[in-house]
């Protein structure tokens, strides 16, 4: 197991390593004149010079991401080039409002993405038929629609929610469900529609195995069969596909936090990409890496105990 979690860990390290590099240097190539934004159009060239002399644009590229790079290593991303506050404090003070939103979105969609695939697949008729109608909605309609429509409909119209604002979960735990269940909802829907056909299809691939029928010969409850053994045997494809939704929901978080007015990391991120603020988008980057490393090393853990196969690949 821990020559597997070496594996995983050392393969997420090279991926930060490429993301860094392609974000800095596409950063870099499409900023333009960085120093000119920071002190406006009025600001004469010498003045212009001066800053980016500061901020060291001047130097080479690679000279200019080897000293990112040693400041980072030692925990210093520095600081905003337009607001001044320190890119850790930006990051970690909105890391928790758009985590909650994430990891509210993730627990919805395996929830109910198992219990809609495994009656999809055991119980067939029209159970089955709604997912498969779910399933051709939550892929035809983009996620800010939905985003909307719910606004629209439980918000402005049955006025069960606040259309927009945040509240934090420890000044009112009531008021901070209310704030998210829309967002999150928002945030959901396609993962719901894509993980249950996933749930779905490995579940009737399973419920073919002849270990199966061999269960059920014994006298086993069908309930204990399909929990016990069918469920867990079908769990490892719906794990990669819920892997794959975690990075899609990261960025459609921005999206949504937009639509519902919610000060998370988008709003950062649309500023600071606009702006042309390499230090934070860079921070941002890492942080982003970061998370989905952790929560793809989590994916492959569980894969692993469910099936020991897979911890030898």
């Amino acid at each position: 197991m821990l020559g597997f979690i070496v594996r995983r860990l050392a393969s997420g390290v090279v991926l930060l390593a490429a993301i860094s590099v392609l974000g800095f240097n596409l950063l870099y190539l499409g900023g333009g004149d960085i120093a000119r934004k920071i002190l406006g159009e009025s600001a004469d060239q010498a003045t212009v010079a001066a800053k980016a002399h500061e901020l060291g644009l001047d130097q080479p590229l690679y000279a200019q991401f080897g000293s990112w790079v040693g400041h980072a290593f030692g925990g210093d991303f520095g600081s905003s080039w337009f607001s001044g506050q320190p890119v850790a404090d930006a990051i970690t003070s909105r890391l928790a409002v758009t985590l909650s939103l994430v990891t509210g979105a993730i627990v919805l969609i395996a929830v109910v993405s198992v219990i809609l695939g495994v009656l999809a697949a055991t119980k067939r008729g029209w159970i089955d038929r709604l997912a498969q109608f779910l399933a051709v909605v939550g892929h035809a309609i983009p996620g800010f629609l939905f985003a909307v429509g719910l606004v629209l409909v439980f918000a402005l119209t049955l006025h069960w929610f606040d259309p927009t604002g945040y509240v934090p979960f420890l000044d009112s735990p009531v008021d901070w469900a209310k704030t998210v269940t829309l967002p999150v909802a928002a945030l959901a829907i396609g993962g719901i529609a894509n993980v249950t056909q996933q749930v779905r299809g490995s579940m009737i691939d399973a419920l073919r195995n002849d270990y199966v029928r061999t269960l059920r010969s014994r006298g086993i409850p069908a309930h204990r069969v399909v929990l016990k053994h069918v469920l867990r045997n079908a769990a490892g494809p719906a794990l990669a596909v819920l892997g794959v939704h975690f990075v899609g929901l990261l960025g459609g978080a921005v999206i949504v936090e937009q639509v519902f007015a919610i000060p998370g990391l988008g709003q950062v991120a649309v500023q600071a990409t606009t702006q042309g603020d390499i230090p934070l988008v860079m921070g941002l980057l890492v942080a982003t890496g970061v998370i989905v490393i952790v929560f793809n090393l989590l994916v492959d853990l569980t894969q692993g105990w469910l099936n020991p196969k897979v911890r030898l690949s």
